[in-house]
C-alpha cells in the first residue's frame, strides 16, 4: 500500500491548486498525525490565526473507507480562540467523500476575494463565487449549496458556516452534512476569515484493493463488524445515545447546573435521555460507514397560528448540547432545549461554548457584574426567550459586550469582572463536573476537550488522589486515543479498535510496517502535536483553573485545591518534556 499521502492544496488568494505526495506515513500515520505534518509544512507558528496564509487542513487516515466507524475527519488550524495550533474532529459523510475523491487531505490557504464555495472531486476543482450566500444561516446555505451542486447526491459532503463564522466569533463552528460539526476552538471563524462560505467534497471515484488481499480483508471486516454490532457497549449509543449520561451524572453530583452553581437537581428527569427519547425522538441516523447510528434527531414543533398551525423541524441532540443549553442554563423543559439547539445551529455557533458563555453572562447579570444595558436581554436561568435573543446577539456581535463574549467567557470576564465563576478550562467546559482529574485534563489537554483523555472516567473509577498515577493515566489514555484518531476512527469504538485490532486492520491492507510500530508512532505523534501547540504559544505554566471548580461538591465530597494544583503542575512538566522531545519529521 501507499507509503505517502496524496493531498490537494488550494490557495484561495491566487486561485491556484496543486496535488502533492506527502511521504513519511511511517512517521505520521494519518489523521491527526497527517494534519500535524501538514501544518508543519504549510503553517507558520509566528503568524496569527487571521493570517490568510495559515492553513485549514482536513485529513483522514489509512483505514478510512475500508472499515466501519473509521469515519471521522481531523481539522487542523490555528485557533482564533486560543491563538494556538488546534484540532477539531467531525463525522458525517466527509471522511468517505474525501477518500472517494482520491485525496487523503485537503489543505486550504489564502483568502478568496469574494465569499466563495470550494468544490472538490476526483476530476473537478472549482472556486465558485457565492457572495449572495453571505449572511445566510446554516440551514438556508445548506439548501442552496445542494441546489448549486446537485450531482453526487449521497456521495458528497457539504460543509458550511453561518453568520457566527462570518463575524469571526471565536467559537464559530463548521456544520458538516447538517448533523455533525467541527465545533470547538473556532474552525468556523477560520473559514469565515478565508471568505469561504462552503466546501463541497464529491466522492466520485472508487477504491482499489489488491486481489490477493480481498479474502483476508473480508474476514477481518466481518470480525470487526460483528464486534461492533454484537456488543452491548455500542448498543447504548444507538438506543438512548449519549443523553443516557444525564441521570447517572446527576446522581453522582457531576452534572453542571446553572453555571456550575450546583451539580445535581431533581429537574433532571424532565431533560433526561429517556425524556428526549419518549417525547421528542424522531429517528436515529449515522455517519457514512457506521453501522451504529448514534445521531439522535428530535422533532421540534413550533406553533405559529391559532388554528393549531405548526412548523416542524428536525434537530439533532447529544449529551453535551443538552448539558450546555440545558442544565447549564437551568432549563427544565426538553422541547425548549431543542429550540435553543436549533437556534445555535442556525447561527453556526459551537453549542458547548455558547451555552457556557451565556451561563456565565446570566450569573454576571444576577450578581450585578453586568447590566441589561450590556446583555440586551433579561437573562435568567430557565427562561427561553431571553436566551433566544442572546444567541442572536452573540452570533452577530451586536455590541461591545457580545463582541467580548464572542471571544470566550474568560475574555468577557477579564473585561467586565466575574473571572471566578467563568467555567472555562482552556475553552468553555464540557459537561463533566466529576472532579480534579477531569478539570486538569481539560484545562491542560491538547484540545481542551473531554475527549483528550479519560479524566472524567478516572475521577469516577479511582479513589486515590495520587499525582504520579493520575498523570501517567492521562498521558497513556491520550496516546491510545491518538492512535485511533490517526486512523481516523470514532472514539466510541475505541474498545473495539484496540492497538491489536488496529494492527490487524493495517496489516490486511498492506501497511505491515505501520502495524509493527504503531505504539511508538502514536507516541511520536503525541509529542509532535504538543510541540506544535507550544510553538504557537501554549505555555502550560500559565494555565489557570477558575475558583468555581474548587468550590463544588461531588459524591466524593469537596474538591481538594491543593491536589488539583499539584496535579496541574506535574501534568504541565510532562507536556513540556513531550514537546521538547518531539521528532523532527522534516529532517528524517
Amino acid at each position: 500500500m501507499r507509503t505517502s499521502a496524496k493531498i490537494l492544496h488550494v490557495d484561495l488568494s491566487s486561485g491556484e491548486s496543486d496535488i502533492q505526495e506527502i511521504s513519511g506515513r511511517e512517521m505520521w500515520l494519518g489523521g491527526c498525525g497527517l494534519a500535524a505534518c501538514l501544518f508543519e509544512r504549510f503553517g507558520d507558528p509566528a503568524q496569527p490565526p487571521s493570517a490568510p496564509a495559515q492553513p485549514l487542513i482536513f485529513a483522514i487516515g489509512p483505514l478510512t473507507g475500508y472499515f466501519p466507524l473509521q469515519s471521522k475527519v481531523v481539522a487542523g488550524f490555528v485557533s482564533p480562540y486560543t491563538g494556538q495550533y488546534a484540532e477539531s474532529h467531525a463525522g458525517g459523510r466527509l471522511g468517505l467523500a474525501l477518500r472517494f475523491s482520491g485525496f487523503e487531505a485537503l489543505v486550504v490557504t489564502g483568502r478568496a476575494s469574494t465569499p466563495s464555495c470550494l468544490i472538490v472531486g476526483s476530476r473537478q476543482l472549482q472556486i465558485k463565487d457565492v457572495h449572495y450566500l453571505w449572511g445566510h444561516d446554516v440551514f438556508s446555505t445548506g439548501k442552496l449549496l445542494r441546489q448549486i451542486h446537485s450531482q453526487h447526491s449521497g456521495h458528497r459532503s457539504i460543509l458550511r458556516i453561518g453568520p457566527a463564522g462570518e463575524q469571526g466569533v471565536a467559537y464559530a463552528a463548521i456544520n458538516v452534512d447538517t448533523y455533525r460539526h467541527f465545533g470547538r476552538l473556532g474552525a468556523g471563524a477560520v473559514m469565515g476569515g478565508k471568505h469561504l462560505k462552503g466546501i463541497i467534497v464529491a466522492g466520485d471515484a472508487s477504491l482499489d484493493l489488491p486481489k490477493e488481499r480481498r479474502k483476508s480483508y473480508n474476514e477481518t471486516y466481518t470480525q470487526v463488524h460483528h464486534a461492533i454490532t454484537g456488543q452491548d457497549v455500542m448498543r447504548k449509543y444507538h438506543d438512548l445515545g449519549t443523553p443516557e449520561n444525564l441521570e447517572p451524572l446527576n446522581a453522582l453530583q457531576a452534572l453542571p447546573w446553572r453555571n456550575l452553581q450546583a451539580t445535581n437537581d431533581p429537574a433532571v428527569s424532565s431533560i433526561s435521555g429517556e425524556t428526549f427519547a419518549r417525547d421528542l425522538l424522531l429517528r436515529q441516523t449515522a455517519c457514512a460507514g457506521c453501522p451504529v447510528g448514534c445521531i439522535h434527531v428530535g422533532l421540534l414543533r413550533e406553533r405559529f397560528g391559532s388554528d393549531h398551525e405548526f412548523f416542524y423541524r428536525q434537530v439533532s441532540y447529544d449529551y453535551e448540547p443538552i448539558f450546555a443549553l440545558g442544565s447549564m442554563l437551568g432549563m427544565e423543559r426538553a422541547s425548549e432545549i431543542l429550540t435553543l439547539l436549533e437556534d445555535a445551529e442556525r447561527y453556526g455557533l459551537d453549542v458547548i461554548s455558547c451555552g457556557v458563555a451565556l451561563a456565565w453572562a446570566t450569573e454576571a447579570l444576577e450578581k450585578g457584574v453586568v447590566t441589561e444595558k450590556e446583555t440586551l436581554a433579561p437573562l435568567a436561568f430557565n427562561t427561553l426567550e431571553p436566551y433566544r435573543t442572546a444567541l442572536g446577539h452573540l452570533a452577530l456581535r451586536s455590541n461591545e459586550f457580545y463582541h467580548a463574549l464572542g471571544r470566550g467567557a474568560a475574555r468577557a470576564a477579564a473585561e467586565y469582572g466575574g473571572t471566578d465563576f467563568a467555567c472555562v478550562l482552556g475553552q468553555e467546559m464540557a459537561g463533566y463536573a466529576t472532579g480534579e482529574n477531569y478539570f486538569v485534563s481539560q484545562a491542560y489537554g491538547f484540545r481542551h476537550s473531554h475527549l483528550d483523555s479519560g479524566g472524567y472516567a478516572y475521577d469516577q473509577n479511582e479513589g486515590e488522589r495520587d499525582v504520579d498515577t493520575a498523570v501517567t493515566a492521562l498521558v497513556d489514555d491520550e496516546r491510545q486515543r491518538i492512535m485511533v484518531s490517526c486512523m481516523v476512527g470514532c472514539l466510541f469504538a475505541r474498545k473495539v479498535y484496540t492497538a491489536e485490532q488496529l494492527q490487524t486492520c493495517l496489516d490486511v491492507l498492506g501497511y505491515s510496517a505501520l502495524a509493527a510500530g504503531l505504539e511508538d508512532r502514536a507516541a511520536a505523534v503525541q509529542a509532535k502535536r504538543w510541540a506544535l501547540k507550544c510553538a504557537t504559544g501554549f505555555d502550560p505554566d500559565t494555565v489557570v483553573i477558575p475558583r468555581r471548580f474548587q468550590e463544588i461538591t461531588t459524591w466524593k465530597g469537596a474538591m481538594d485545591p491543593a491536589y488539583m494544583n499539584e496535579l496541574g503542575r506535574a501534568y504541565a512538566r510532562t507536556i513540556q518534556r513531550m514537546a521538547a522531545n518531539a521528532p523532527r519529521w522534516n529532517e528524517e
